[in-house]
């Protein structure tokens, strides 16, 4: 746009220089030269006029432009130092807030540091208790023991060594209920004499969904039949089965025979599932323990509906070989729960990480008043604490509609008791055939070996060629030797 201005501009000086030319030759005379030097310098003039006034208007232009840019520069300025203020009062906050900080975490730094001292002392006494235990164990093994007719002692476990470290005496059984009035040996060889003859039953007692009601597994139990034909309830033998070393032998008898109820079940209900009782003695039992291992190694696809029952008190007073013949069985996919609990000072986190997916607590502690006081949660959040590491709580010895519906207040989804059914012994044709010979080879007598049967129960091949060995005979040294090597081998396994 200016360049075509400036050419108007060029054309209209031309046409006056040429106009004042063409005046000065028509009108006043002048020749030809003379005009055209009037209007040549007529141009010049009006060109140096033009430019005059141009680069005027520019300089006045360019002085605004100027004015304008310092006013920029001036308010960029201010801007900046106001960023500037902004920043140095941010970083005086900053610093501050930092002080601050430093203070409020010296002090748990301080007691980090503390607790990290005490754990280490901690750490060094368990060692050192982990030490004695040790020398306690081979101290045990050195002594000296009666002839061939004593009783085989039992291996020494984490129980064992407390129990001996605690230093507190036995409390002698007294015999109650059936049993009141007999002889502690009578009582022993009684159950000696049942076990031997098969004469060991299976009782049955539903676990129901609450509040359906709906039979969602069985709890399996023994009971001793006498030679009178009468029932023994567990209560009335099991201390005698345990200081006579015959926890294993039982436990034997009933998981071959849960089994095998349990696959009857399974025809009928793919949903149902068992619960089967285990002792401490026969995880640690070097002879039995490793034929069990092999049966569930072969019957691992009941590991869901076959669940194994620890007393409180038994995973309480667990040692390293009780805990790898836990993970031997979790291994295979079997689940646990704990029985017997007395109190609620359980730790789920480190159940679950066991392989424990149920808890069994009496409705009567679940419900007592008292049970806060003497346990670290209250009853009614129980439930779901356990809950949360994938644990389900069962309610046991529910005997009143009462609890039932107090039970429900506190999220108890499972439970058992009289109320629903009490124990009922299996059908016959369940267990057809196994009342005719023993559930396992009986313990190495003087007498001749009998002749062998066809096996039928956990680990009765592996018995009857072991029988057929003449002369072999276990002492507890070498049974303490055999569970320590069972424990190694599952390590090594394991690792």
């Amino acid at each position: 746009m200016m360049r075509l201005g400036a050419i108007v501009v060029a054309v209209c000086m031309v046409l006056i220089a040429a106009s004042l030319g063409a005046i000065l030759y028509f009108t006043f005379g002048f020749g030809r030269l003379e005009a055209a030097v009037v209007a040549i310098a007529g141009l010049t003039g009006l060109a140096l006029f033009n430019s005059a006034t141009t680069r005027e208007k520019d300089r006045s232009d360019l002085g605004d432009q100027i004015a304008d840019l310092s006013r920029g520069t001036a308010d960029l300025a201010r801007q900046v130092g106001e960023i500037g203020r902004k920043v140095l009062t941010l970083e005086a906050d900053v610093a501050a807030v930092g002080g601050r900080a430093r203070a409020m975490v010296e002090p748990f730094s301080n007691e980090i540091v503390q607790l990290g001292n005490l754990l280490k002392e901690v750490a060094d006494t368990v060692a050192n208790h982990e030490q004695a235990l040790f020398d306690l164990a081979q101290s045990s093994a050195e002594t000296v023991r009666a002839p061939a007719a004593a009783v085989v002692a039992p291996v020494e476990t984490a129980r064992t060594v407390d129990r001996a470290e605690l230093a507190a005496p036995e409390v002698a059984l007294e015999p109650g209920g059936r049993l009141k009035g007999i002889d502690r040996d009578k009582i022993v060889a009684m159950i000696r004499g049942a076990v031997e003859t098969s004469r060991v039953d299976l009782f049955l007692q539903p676990i129901v969904t609450l509040p359906q009601r709906k039979v969602r597994y069985y709890d399996a139990t023994t009971r001793l039949r006498t030679d009178d034909g009468d029932h023994l309830l567990p209560e009335d033998y099991l201390g005698y089965a345990e200081t006579a070393g015959l926890m294993p032998t039982m436990d034997n008898v009933l998981l071959f025979r849960c089994v095998q109820v349990v696959r009857r079940l399974l025809t009928k209900n793919r949903e149902i599932g068992l619960f089967c009782a285990i002792s401490g003695e026969t995880l640690v039992d070097a002879e039995f323990f490793p034929q069990i291992s092999d049966f569930m190694q072969a019957n691992r696809a009941l590991s869901s509906s076959l669940v194994f029952e620890l007393a409180q008190s038994t995973v309480r007073l667990m040692g390293p070989m009780e805990h790898e013949s836990l993970a031997a069985l979790a291994d295979l996919g079997f689940r646990f729960c704990l029985d017997g609990v007395g109190d609620l000072r359980i730790e789920p986190r480190e159940l679950a990480d066991r392989g424990f997916r149920f808890v069994k607590a009496p409705a009567s502690l679940l419900l007592s008043r008292a049970g806060p006081a003497a346990s670290d949660i209250h009853p009614a959040d129980f439930s779901d604490l356990l809950g949360r590491f994938g644990i389900d709580l069962i309610a046991d010895r529910i005997d009143t509609e009462g609890a039932v519906v107090d039970l429900l207040d506190f999220d108890v989804r499972l439970g058992q008791g009289v109320l629903f059914s009490p124990p009922r012994p299996v059908k016959a044709d369940v267990l057809q055939g196994l009342a005719d010979r023993p559930a396992v080879p009986p313990p190495p007598r003087s007498e001749p070996v009998r002749s062998p049967a066809a096996p039928r129960t956990v680990g009765e091949a592996v018995l009857a060629a072991r029988e057929s060995e003449p002369g072999e005979v276990r002492t507890p040294a070498d049974r303490r030797a055999g569970a320590l090597a069972q424990l190694a081998r599952g390590v090594t396994r394991r690792a």
